[in-house]
């Protein structure tokens, strides 16, 4: 299956491939197991002066600040649910008068949903967002995951019912997620990501949309904004969000 990004036509955009078509080869991780492998052969076989292979802003997306923030991401490259069940989640727990420690995790646990991937997101959202939040934020963002699919009816957490749907009723975790899962409980965070659980809710039509300023002092105080911006720090992690900037990239 053909991918390719329309031809370039925007020439106030600063970019290396100017006025060239430019073709989008999806990462495996997005079509492995699915009937959209692209044909990776057949876009190569493609190139000439006029066509290459996508590198830098592609033009259907906003294009990013040079100092990127937390909330350009939330803005210009989540997802409109992610963003919006993110917002959601953190703004519930704030109302409800949770620490700032909570409302931090719950704005931040799905947050490689947003842009990057699903898959294990728990672990790969602590490890997005461990070099700008204290410990405890990353480690209830990571155990949130394994959390949600295990109830405990003392803290007044059961088994979404959202997941019947999504997985089926016959759905068991991996092993995995069982472990790290038991672990949790013997963690002194544990409440925290068990707040996070709660939180974590799927369905929210009946909240209202979330303005980000009433989330903006808690970010302030519980995000390390680098000043170089996301992706450009030096961070262990800063080339995960440089994907998420350009992530179409061929490399």
């Amino acid at each position: 299956m053909e991918q390719h990004a329309a031809t370039m036509h925007e020439p106030a955009r600063d970019h290396p491939q100017q006025g060239r078509e430019r073709l989008i080869l999806p990462p495996p991780a997005g079509w492995l197991g699915t009937d959209n492998e692209p044909d990776e052969m057949a876009l190569l076989a493609r190139l000439n002066p006029k066509t290459v292979m996508m590198m830098g802003d592609n033009p259907a997306l906003p294009k990013m600040p040079e100092r990127p923030t937390l909330r350009d991401f939330f803005e210009l490259r989540f997802g409109a649910v992610t963003q919006r069940h993110l917002t959601v989640s953190a703004k519930r727990a704030l109302d409800e008068g949770q620490s700032e420690t909570v409302v931090m995790a719950c704005l931040l646990h799905d947050i490689s949903n947003g842009a990057l991937i699903r898959c294990d997101h728990g672990y790969w959202s602590a490890q997005l967002v461990a070099p700008y939040v204290s410990e405890e934020v990353a480690w209830a963002v990571q155990h949130h995951q394994a959390l949600r699919y295990f109830p405990d009816p003392d803290a007044g957490y059961a088994y979404p019912a959202s997941y019947d749907m999504f997985f089926g009723p016959d759905f068991v975790p991996p092993a995995y997620l069982a472990r790290d899962a038991e672990a949790a409980r013997a963690h002194k965070w544990y409440k925290t990501a068990r707040a996070v659980t709660l939180y974590d809710t799927y369905f929210f039509d009946d909240f209202p949309e979330v303005d980000w300023a009433d989330l903006a002092g808690v970010v302030e105080r519980n995000f390390r904004q680098p000043a170089e911006g996301l992706g450009f720090d030096g961070s262990p992690t800063a080339h995960m969000w440089r994907t998420m900037i350009w992530p179409n990239n061929f490399l």
